[in-house]
């Protein structure tokens, strides 16, 4: 087939506003799949996709589509909505040439409609504005039309109408897929170069890729060479996703399917690198991704009927299929060895336990989240640190920066002050108003993302009633009074407990700590006493009372001197096991410290 005949898009949108309904719809349409298979969110095959409602993974399908009497190629790769998988809607887009803009008819822009559609703008995508779910009772298409053109600049008359539920306008859709997106570049004369987007671990079969082919063509049997790692392999099997695995002959230009050729090694496959042939290989790489930028950051260590190295290849599997998480290793004087790792955001970061725990069947310890942070020494060097434990002597520390970001706020006119207050408490500045109708309006802050990272979110839905919707951007990193907050257990500091706070509100944050800390611990045969230290001074403690035994039950009679004797004996035993036993820290004191409720 010809490129001409090809269309590759994707489908970006807020979540929850329809864009795996409309990828279902799509699928029906074009015959992939009958009655018999139909079942809600096809796309999303990961368990745990389906039990929250939510797109995780970006997924990708090829639809044959007649149009005029021509039989055309639509290669579909639907995308998650949430802000912490942005990275996953970038490696959409490098691979597509146009993408549909779904937006809410009831709801409107959010915040994170616009964040993707200015992402689309940055790739030179060529975006369609998709009205969705026209069939509700609350639904204002015209109001959202204008909207759209006041936010995005994309004309409201230009904007298709559509309901994914029921099937209403997606067939005048799909036709203007093949009318208004461009098709793919023709490069087939060119030797072969295919974009790698996204890959998964198969344990028979090794690394699968996806890939997009953007020059020259692929065939089974022939030798390619992955050009980041410079390693040679031999295809055992090329295929399209229809939406199951289906093995094809080649792949040709503008082209999208699956990679198979024996790659045992998890560490040569990287995200955005690019396949060409061993014999004819393309002069230099394709542009690939820019790597993306953790911002939270926490420690697993191995739980319970669970060791280091089954942790360790589990991580390598994971971060193969997500190669917006990274991890290092780690060790602690508590907690033994684990591994320090990134994520986007923190639904990210739970994303990815409950990954570890379902599919590979293990337990894990998980510190509280922390962001990074850099340093500027007392030499002159800029240093980034991921973790409190990693923050020198403040007398070797000339500045201590914390990342800031541009949050977008997009809410109804009555719960502004409420939001603004709520901003104004967590340090962020206002920086503009913009009133997208007369109702709804759009707040940019600068925002410390320590501040917003945690809870910001819920608490943002609960003033707004579930209304306001949020987007984050970071900028850059700037000079705060900080101050690191040290936690010691029996008077031994805990690394996994420290935090960096802003110094204004450092002691009444350690005092609040080390009291829900001291909830959080069970007791013990012996007491143990919580500190907090701040720069080597303590400022707060707390105790948590020992078990006490009644030894003196069994007395009776006789001088008081006998109960003194026992009970000094008892204290001597307590005082010696004190010294030589060590506290059990449970995963949810590692949580509490995160609770900003007062």
């Amino acid at each position: 087939m010809t490129t001409e005949h090809i269309r590759n898009f994707s489908i970006i949108a807020h979540i929850d506003h329809g864009k795996s309904t409309l990828a279902d719809r799509m699928l029906e349409l074009t015959g992939l799949i009958d009655e018999r298979d139909k079942k809600e969110q096809l796309l999303d095959n990961m368990e745990l996709e389906r039990e929250r409602g939510i797109t995780i993974k970006a997924s990708a399908v090829t639809m044959p589509y007649t149009y005029e009497g021509k039989e055309y190629m639509l290669n579909l790769i639907d995308t998650p909505g949430h802000v912490d998988f942005h990275y996953e809607v970038s490696r959409a887009l490098a691979a597509c040439e146009g993408a549909l803009l779904v937006v809410d008819a009831s709801q409107g822009v959010e915040a994170q409609t616009v964040a993707n559609a200015y992402l689309a703008m940055e790739t030179d995508t060529e975006l369609l504005g998709v009205i969705n779910k026209v069939d509700l009772a609350s639904a204002q298409p015209e109001r959202v039309a204008e909207e759209i053109e006041h936010i995005l600049g994309i004309r409201k008359n230009e904007c298709f109408k559509i309901s994914a539920k029921t099937g209403v306008g997606v067939a005048d859709l799909l036709d203007a897929i093949v009318a208004f997106l461009p098709p793919p570049e023709d490069n087939s004369d060119k030797p072969a170069a295919a974009l790698i987007f996204d890959s998964h671990c198969d344990d028979y079969r090794g690394v699968i890729c996806y890939v997009r082919v953007f020059a020259g063509e692929l065939k089974v049997k022939q030798k390619i060479k992955l050009m980041g790692v410079d390693r040679s392999y031999q295809i055992s099997e090329l295929g399209k996703f229809t939406p199951e695995m289906t093995p094809t002959d080649k792949l040709g230009t503008g082209e999208v399917g699956y990679v198979i050729a024996n790659i045992k090694q998890l560490a040569d496959v990287t995200i955005g690198d690019t396949i060409t042939d061993e014999n004819a290989p393309a002069a230099e790489p394709l542009v690939g991704y820019k790597p993306p930028m953790q911002m939270v950051f926490s420690d697993f260590y191995p739980g319970n009927n669970t060791d280091y190295p089954k942790l360790r290849i589990a991580f390598d599997k994971l971060a193969l299929n997500d190669s917006s998480f990274s991890f290092v290793p780690q060790s602690s004087p508590a907690l033994g060895f684990g591994f320090r790792c990134g994520f986007l955001g923190l639904l990210h970061m739970e994303i990815i336990q409950e990954r570890l725990e379902r599919e590979n069947d293990i337990d894990v310890i998980q510190t509280a989240p922390t962001v990074s942070y850099e340093i500027v020494t007392n030499d002159g060097k800029t240093k980034r640190i991921d973790s409190p434990s990693q923050l020198p002597d403040m007398a070797y520390v000339e500045e201590l920066r914390e990342p800031f970001v541009k949050l977008e706020i997009i809410t109804g006119k009555d719960s502004i002050g409420a939001i603004m207050k709520l901003a104004d408490d967590r340090r962020c500045k206002l920086l503009k108003t913009d009133y997208l109708s007369p109702a709804r309006v759009m707040l940019e802050y600068k925002a410390p993302l320590a501040e917003i990272v945690y809870d910001f979110y819920d608490l943002l839905k609960g003033i707004s009633r579930g209304y306001a919707t949020m987007d984050y951007e970071f900028t850059a990193f700037e000079k705060s009074n900080l101050v690191k907050i040290d936690i010691l257990v029996n008077k031994i500091k805990v690394d996994a407990l420290s935090l960096i706070v802003h110094r204004d509100n450092a002691a009444a944050k350690g005092r609040r700590i080390i009291i829900r800390l001291r909830r959080a611990i069970p007791r013990h045969q012996f007491e143990i006493p919580l500190q907090i230290a701040i720069g080597g001074k303590i400022i707060a403690r707390e105790t948590i009372k020992a078990f006490r035994k009644d030894v003196t039950a069994k007395l009776y009679g006789g001088d008081v001197t006998r109960k003194m004797k026992v009970l000094k004996r008892q204290k001597e035993g307590k005082k010696r096991m004190k010294s030589i036993g060590s506290v059990q820290i449970p995963q949810k004191a590692f949580m509490s410290i995160l609770d900003t409720s007062e």
